[in-house]
C-alpha cells in the first residue's frame, strides 16, 4: 500500500487530503512528435513533489518501437508519403561550373604571326543549362575581347541537341558555332561536383600559350655598332644639349660700320653651328632671327677647294681638311666664320660646365665688352623771343608736338574763384591820366591778373577792359627765368610795373583784408599793416574828407550824391534775396559783347534780352526798381552797377 508522505496516511479514499503546497493544476499532455512520428505520452504520477514514471522503457526499445512498421492485420497497407519537390532554379541556384579552354585563330595577313592563340573561360550555369564563353580582356591587345558567346542553351548537334554538363569534360574539343574549343582545366567546384554525380574526369593538361604575346615579353635586342665613330651613341648621348656663346662683330673700321651682338649656338648632338642675331628695340634692322643656318663649319679648306663654288654647292668633306669642334670655341678668343670675326665674351652656366667636365678648363672670363656712354649734353633752351609766355615756349623745344605746361591742378581747386580786387591809378606825366582809376583783379587759382577801367562820362577816354588776364612779369627780371606777380606784391602804396606802365595802388576789397590775414606768411608785417591802417581809417572816415572811392563802380561817385546809398543799399538786399544768380563774370562778359564801344551802357531792348537768357527775374520790384536808378535818360541802361547785384 502506498502512503501519503506528508501526513503519513494511507491512499484510501477518505484519508487523502489536499496538498497544499501544490501550485500546478493543469492537466499533462498526453500526446507528441518522435522521429516525425505522432506517439502518446506516458502519464506522470507526481508523489511528494517526486515524479514516478509508469512502464518506463529503456532508450534501446524505443528506438526500438519508433524504428519498427505497424503490420496491420486486415486491409491493404498504406503508402509512404513522396518526399518534397525541389525545382532546378532552387536547388543549383548560383551554382557555375567553370571550365578553363582555348581556341586557335588563323592570321593570314600578318608576318610576324601566323596564328593566334586565344585563351578563353567557360561557364556552365545548373539552374537552366544554359553557357557562355568570356575571353580575359588583355593589355593593348587591339583585340575585342570580353564576352564573347553571351549566356544561352548551345547546340551540340544538327538535331538541336543542346549541351549538358555530363558532356563536358576535361581533355575533349567541343565546338561551338564553328570554333572548336580545347578544355584543359576546370576549378575545385567543377572537379567536386563532376565526381559527386559518378563522371570520370580525365587529367588536367597544360594550358597553350600565344607565341606573339611570349615574343612581346622578351626584352628588345641591343645593337651595337662596329664602327670607330658611333654616331647613334653621339646622337642618344647629347640630344638637346646646346653650348652657347655670346660673341661681337666690331665692324666700326669700315664706313657706316659698328659694334654688333651675336649668339652662337654649337649643337653637341651633330657639331653644327648657328650664329642668331640680338635685336635691340628701334635698331632699324629687319628682324631676320639668324644671321647663319645651322650647318657644319668647315674650318680648313684643301688648297684646291679655295675656287669652290661654295654660293652654289654644298661643302663636302673632300674639300675640308679640319671642321669646328667644340674645343674651337674657347671664351676670350676669336674666330672667323664666313669672312667675319666674332669675339667670343662669355657663355651661359651649361657650357661653363661642360668645359670643365669635357676639357678641364675651369677658368672661362667674362669679358665686359659695353662702351661707355658718353655723358648726356645738356640742354639749353635758346633765348626767349618774346612771343608768349616763357613756359609755351620751352614746349616747342621739349616734344615735336607741343604740349600745354602742366597746371597746378590743386591748387586749381583750392583757389577756384578766389579773386583779390584793388584800385590803382596810374602814374603818368600826362594831366589827363591823373584822375584814372583802375581795378586790379589778381586770380588766386591762375596767378593771373586783369585790368578794368570803369568808364566815366565827359571823361573822353573810353573805359573798359585795359589788360586780359595775363601773368606779368616783374621788371628787372631774368628772361630765361621770370618773376611773376604774387599777392604779396599788392599792399597800399606798392607800385606795379605793368609792361611799361606804373600803377599804384590806393584801396583794396574787404575780401583782400580777410586773405591777407588769413595767409599773413605770404605778405610782409609793413603791407599787412597798411592794410588795415587803410580799412580801419575807411570803417571810421574823417570829417574833412570829401570824397570817397569805392571798387567797381564805373564812375566816381561823390559824398553829395543822394542816390549812392539808395544804389548800395538796393544792391546789398539783393544779394541777400537772389543768393543764386552768382554769374558776375557770365552777364558781364554778355552785356560787353554789345558793348561795343566799352562805354558801360546797353539799349533797353538788348538789356531786357540779356536778362531774359540768364533767367534774371526783372519782375520782381526790387530788380526792377535797380533797373529804374540805372537807366539813363537817352535810353540806355548803366550794366556795371546792375551786374553788381548779382555777384556773392
Amino acid at each position: 500500500m502506498v502512503s501519503n508522505p506528508v501526513h503519513g496516511l494511507p491512499f484510501l479514499p477518505g484519508t487523502s487530503f489536499t496538498d497544499p503546497t501544490k501550485t500546478a493544476f493543469h492537466r499533462s499532455q498526453t500526446l507528441g512528435y518522435r522521429n516525425g512520428y505522432a506517439v502518446a505520452r506516458r502519464p506522470t504520477v507526481g508523489i511528494g513533489g517526486d515524479r514516478l514514471q509508469i512502464n518506463q522503457l529503456s532508450q534501446a526499445e524505443l528506438d526500438e518501437l519508433a524504428n519498427k512498421r505497424p503490420v496491420l492485420t486486415y486491409g491493404q497497407p498504406k503508402q509512404a508519403p513522396p518526399a518534397d519537390f525541389i525545382p532546378a532554379h532552387v536547388a543549383f541556384d548560383k551554382k557555375v561550373l567553370k571550365f578553363d579552354a582555348y581556341f586557335q585563330e588563323d592570321v593570314p595577313m600578318s608576318t610576324e604571326e601566323h596564328y593566334r592563340i586565344r585563351q578563353v573561360s567557360i561557364y556552365y550555369y545548373l539552374e537552366d543549362d544554359s553557357m557562355s564563353v568570356v575571353e580575359p580582356v588583355v593589355e593593348n591587345s587591339g583585340i575585342p575581347q570580353g564576352k564573347l558567346i553571351k549566356r544561352h542553351r548551345l547546340t551540340k548537334n544538327d538535331r538541336g541537341d543542346h549541351y549538358h554538363w555530363k558532356d563536358l569534360n576535361r581533355g575533349i574539343n567541343i565546338t561551338i558555332y564553328g570554333k572548336t574549343f580545347r578544355i584543359v582545366d576546370c576549378d575545385r567546384f567543377t572537379q567536386e561536383f563532376l565526381e559527386s554525380q559518378g563522371i570520370e574526369l580525365n587529367p588536367p593538361e597544360k594550358m597553350a600559350l600565344d607565341p606573339y604575346t611570349e615574343l612581346r615579353k622578351q626584352p628588345l635586342r641591343k645593337y651595337v655598332t662596329p664602327s670607330d665613330f658611333d654616331q647613334l651613341k653621339q646622337f642618344l648621348t647629347f640630344d638637346k644639349q646646346v653650348l652657347r656663346f655670346y660673341a661681337i662683330w666690331d665692324d666700326t673700321d669700315s664706313m657706316f660700320g659698328e659694334c654688333r651682338t651675336y649668339i652662337i649656338h654649337y649643337y653637341l648632338v651633330d657639331d653644327t653651328v648657328e650664329i642668331r642675331e640680338v635685336h635691340e628695340r628701334n635698331d632699324g634692322r629687319d628682324p631676320f632671327p639668324l644671321l647663319m643656318n645651322r650647318q657644319h663649319m668647315p674650318k680648313i679648306l684643301v688648297e684646291n677647294a679655295k675656287n669652290f663654288p661654295q654660293c652654289v654647292l654644298e661643302i663636302s668633306d673632300q674639300e675640308v681638311l679640319e671642321w669646328y669642334t667644340a674645343k674651337d670655341f674657347i671664351v676670350g678668343k676669336s674666330l672667323t666664320i664666313l669672312g667675319r670675326t666674332f669675339f667670343i665674351y662669355d657663355c651661359d652656366p651649361f657650357t661653363r660646365q661642360y668645359y670643365k667636365e669635357k676639357f678641364g678648363i675651369t677658368d672661362l672670363p667674362c669679358i665686359d665688352v659695353s662702351k661707355k656712354e658718353p655723358p648726356p649734353i645738356k640742354q639749353e633752351l635758346p633765348p626767349y623771343n618774346g612771343y608768349g609766355q616763357v613756359e609755351d615756349s620751352a614746349q616747342n623745344c621739349f616734344t615735336l608736338i607741343p604740349k600745354a605746361p602742366k597746371k597746378d591742378v590743386i591748387k586749381m581747386l583750392v583757389n577756384d574763384n578766389k579773386v583779390l580786387r584793388y584800385l590803382a591809378a596810374l602814374e603818368s606825366p600826362i594831366p589827363e591820366d591823373k584822375d584814372r582809376r583802375f581795378i586790379f583783379s589778381y586770380f588766386l587759382a591762375t596767378d593771373m591778373i586783369s585790368i578794368f577801367e570803369p568808364p566815366v562820362r565827359n571823361s573822353g577816354i573810353i573805359g573798359g577792359k585795359y589788360l586780359g588776364r595775363t601773368r606779368v612779369v616783374k621788371p628787372n627780371s631774368l628772361v630765361d627765368n621770370p618773376d611773376y606777380y604774387g599777392p604779396g606784391d599788392f599792399f597800399i602804396g606798392a607800385v606795379i610795373d605793368v609792361f611799361g606802365h606804373r600803377f599804384v595802388i590806393l584801396d583794396v576789397d574787404e575780401y583782400v583784408l580777410k586773405y591777407m590775414e588769413s595767409n599773413a606768411a605770404q605778405y610782409s608785417p609793413e603791407a599787412l599793416s597798411s592794410v588795415q591802417n587803410h580799412v580801419r581809417k575807411q570803417v571810421d572816415p574823417a570829417p574833412e574828407l570829401e570824397k570817397s572811392e569805392s571798387i567797381g563802380s564805373p564812375c566816381k561817385q561823390t559824398k553829395e550824391d543822394p542816390g549812392t546809398k539808395e544804389l548800395e543799399a538796393l544792391i546789398d538786399t539783393i544779394q541777400k534775396q537772389l543768393k543764386d544768380y552768382s554769374c558776375k563774370d557770365n552777364i558781364r562778359e554778355a552785356f560787353q559783347v554789345y558793348d561795343k564801344e566799352t562805354s558801360g551802357y546797353v539799349d533797353r531792348e538788348k538789356f531786357f534780352k540779356i536778362c531774359e537768357s540768364f533767367n534774371i527775374p526783372v519782375d520782381d520790384s526790387l530788380v526792377k526798381e535797380l533797373i529804374r536808378i540805372c537807366s539813363h535818360e537817352e535810353g540806355k541802361i548803366n550794366y556795371y552797377n546792375f551786374v553788381r547785384a548779382f555777384s556773392n
